[in-house]
């Protein structure tokens, strides 16, 4: 039931074809933005990857894989542009989806409140549904109130504070039923929401979201 981070080795592939990587240096800072930097490495060595910048707890495992790791900003001309490679920009595929599940639905009564403080109370009758995934796994507290996930291609807003390991959306009458799959942010072509929505209602950086969710969530590579 845990939040998932999956990343998605096929879409980096298809990225990583839009920019060479012949005597190119990607970025595989932050665990490469929460990806893995070991599994980006794998997946895309047989591409021409030759040189990184990255953490120094990478580095040795970089090492055993023949990967060089270098001082990028003295290559700054050189480096892949990682917002492309992960597909958090222009006309490439989002790499990363982050997934949840529906723990159980109850109908949420006119002024009936919900999550950390009752910061929010139903302006009408309504049902919500408890999903997991929550701070505590990258789902940043300042999202509460302002994002929307889907369930089963339904947009849901959040409602009221994000809790360490769960946040509250509100269904309506969508015939949602518990064990159903919720995306919190993915591709959106297949109707999940977007990254870069969430950079712009937070604030934050997409890298410094995509390194949260992979920190802490459940990762999985697909």
């Amino acid at each position: 039931m845990n939040p998932v981070a999956r990343i998605r080795i096929d879409a980096l592939r298809d990225n990583a074809q839009r920019a060479p990587l012949a005597d190119a240096v990607l970025d595989l800072r932050w665990d490469a933005w929460g990806h893995g930097a070991a599994s980006v490495s794998t997946a895309l060595r047989p591409l021409g990857l030759q040189a990184v910048r990255a953490d120094p707890a990478t580095v040795a495992d970089l090492a055993e894989l023949g990967i060089r790791v270098v001082d990028a900003r003295a290559h700054a001309d050189d480096l892949v542009d990682a917002r492309q490679l992960y597909g958090l920009a222009g006309a490439t595929t989002p790499v990363m989806r982050m997934s949840g599940t529906v723990l159980g639905t109850k109908v949420l009564r006119r002024g009936e409140g919900v999550s950390y403080g009752y910061r929010y109370r139903a302006p009408q009758d309504t049902r919500v549904a408890l999903i997991s995934g929550g701070y505590g796994q990258g789902v940043v507290r300042a999202l509460g109130g302002v994002a929307e996930v889907s369930i089963a291609g339904r947009a849901c807003p959040i409602l009221g504070r994000v809790a360490m390991d769960v946040c509250v959306v509100d269904i309506g009458d969508a015939a949602v039923t518990r064990g159903e799959t919720v995306w919190f942010f993915g591709d959106e072509t297949e109707g999940h929401p977007s990254l870069r929505e969430w950079s712009r209602v937070t604030g934050m950086d997409v890298a410094e979201l995509t390194a949260a969710v992979g920190a802490h969530a459940r990762r999985i590579i697909e």
